[in-house]
């Protein structure tokens, strides 16, 4: 089903749509439209999700704080989203609970409420709990808070594994004949005629060709680049890059709750639960320069460190940090001085127009909201698609989410199916695969029959399957990205698994 890179049979094929770039927007777009019978190519110069989409806080959510932007209609479809993508995906979303401190320093109780009671009602809510007051001085949620903060408010959002939607979309895109092609870079794009040639080149060194009636750029922070550089254009839109930073500290909290920490400078930072046993920490907002550079510093790691120690009774310490990464988010440049302030918003450009070859390029966007800006990428597309069909992403689970039911119910069914496997093992099966996870175990019955293990829940017939399946070829693709492996292995497991493939 996967394939490494383009070869001498397509070149000069035609294609309806090329896309470049192989993050969240790039992939939903490439199963939007090959799910609407249109010849789709995606290439991406290096893995999938490499860059800001398996870099963000991990969340499907509304945004509760851009109420405060009057971003009401971005609010309104990110929060109707949220329960398109639950239902789509609920192997790798779920619900999440958000404490929220009360710090009447930053906002008014008032404020607060009147928010959250938009966030009940903007977006339809049916599957998720409403938000409430909490007496912090006597919850379990505020045991491990600061005795000043007595009063909180609680709230839904859902948790992503971000990387795997982006996998899942452009697994779907494949089954849906899409061409899909990793560490494939595109060098050039020029019209020529009724089609635009798209050269690649493949990270073996060979170039290919292919002819395309429309070019989608979703290079995300790299939009400006592509349509400067490969195509040649000039943009009337401008990217801001701005970076967000997170830590990942062993979890120092009891109970499945998260919290959502108000700032002196405004700003709100999350502390969520993750991997089970570990805490995801941020984010930061910072205005930057090349995406290719970006890396936590000492100062942001202070920084998310000081509103710990503000609101947590124990928080950890820097010693304490098991991981950090970084990712540069490539926003609509609404000429805002505060980074916070920026839209979440996204914007398209098109060059062309009918008749000739259009090129659409994507500023902005967030992963709760992906699946809209692709059935909106393609409404602009519809001149050149008269006979496209409509759209069908809102009523279609993504690959393994067609579980029948809750989550626990199926883990419970797939337990019994392979009752002679460890229940934590079939669990993290579950998680990442739904009900792909049969595809994965196929007649396995015992730990043995799961080839060489490599540390944790790690064992050899997954890394076929990713390998296989999921495009998976570096060790950061298995450990870090199609998985979080990488997280519960020791420094000679990760090693001894970079030797092995």
């Amino acid at each position: 089903m996967t394939e490494a890179a383009p070869h001498a049979g397509r070149d000069r094929e035609l294609v309806d749509i090329a896309i470049i770039g192989g993050g969240i927007n790039g992939a939903g777009i490439a199963r939007d439209a090959a799910g609407r019978g249109l010849k789709v190519l995606l290439c991406e110069k290096g893995d999938f999700a490499e860059g800001t989409s398996s870099r963000s806080g991990k969340l499907v959510h509304g945004g509760l704080r851009y109420l405060e932007y009057y971003e009401f209609r971005l609010v309104r479809e990110a929060l109707i989203e949220r329960e398109v993508l639950l239902a789509s995906a609920p192997h790798i979303i779920w619900p999440m609970r958000f404490v929220l401190p009360h710090s009447p320093e930053q906002r008014p109780a008032w404020l607060i409420r009147t928010g959250l009671f938009l966030y009940d009602h903007l977006g339809g809510r049916k599957r998720l709990p409403s938000s409430r007051g909490l007496d912090l001085a006597h919850a379990p949620e505020g045991a491990p808070l600061r005795s000043e903060f007595r009063r909180g408010f609680e709230y839904s959002d859902c948790w992503v594994d971000d990387a795997r939607l982006v996998i899942l979309n452009l697994v779907d895109a494949a089954r849906n004949g899409a061409i899909i092609l990793p560490r494939t870079r595109a060098l050039s794009a020029r019209r020529e005629g009724d089609a635009w040639q798209l050269e690649m080149q493949g990270d073996d060194g060979g170039r290919h060709t292919v002819r395309a009636r429309v070019l989608v750029n979703a290079a995300g922070p790299w939009v400006q680049d592509v349509v400067q550089d490969v195509v040649g254009l000039n943009s009337s839109h401008n990217v801001r890059l701005v970076k967000g930073s997170h830590i990942v500290v062993p979890k120092f909290w009891s109970g499945a709750q998260a919290y959502l920490l108000q700032n002196e400078d405004r700003r709100v930072i999350f502390v969520n639960p993750y991997e089970k046993d570990l805490a995801l920490i941020g984010t930061t907002d910072i205005a930057y320069g090349r995406a290719e550079d970006v890396a936590i510093d000492d100062t942001e790691i202070a920084y998310l460190l000081g509103v710990l120690r503000r609101y947590f009774r124990v928080p950890p310490s820097e010693q304490e940090i098991v991981h950090a990464f970084s990712g540069v988010r490539p926003l609509y440049d609404d000429n805002a001085e505060n980074p916070s302030a920026v839209t979440r918003d996204y914007v398209f450009e098109v060059h062309g127009e009918q008749g000739v070859p259009p090129l659409l390029s994507i500023f902005g966007g967030k992963i709760t909201t992906y699946r809209r800006l692709a059935e909106h990428a393609l409404q602009r597309l519809e001149a050149w698609f008269p006979k496209m069909s409509p759209g069908w992403t809102a009523g279609r689970p993504l690959p393994g989410g067609d579980i029948g039911g809750d989550f626990d119910a199926f883990i419970v069914q797939l337990a019994g199916e392979y009752s002679d496997l460890p229940r934590k093992l079939i669990h993290h099966y579950a998680r990442l695969y739904g009900t792909r996870a049969r595809e994965l175990l196929g007649s396995a019955r015992v730990s043995a029959d799961l080839g060489r293990h490599f540390g944790g829940d790690f064992y050899e017939r997954e890394a076929t399957f990713l390998r296989e399946s999921e495009w998976a070829r570096e060790p950061q693709d298995f450990l870090d990205r199609r998985t979080k492996h990488g997280l519960h292995l020791t420094a000679a497991q990760r090693d001894a698994f970079a030797s092995f493939i």
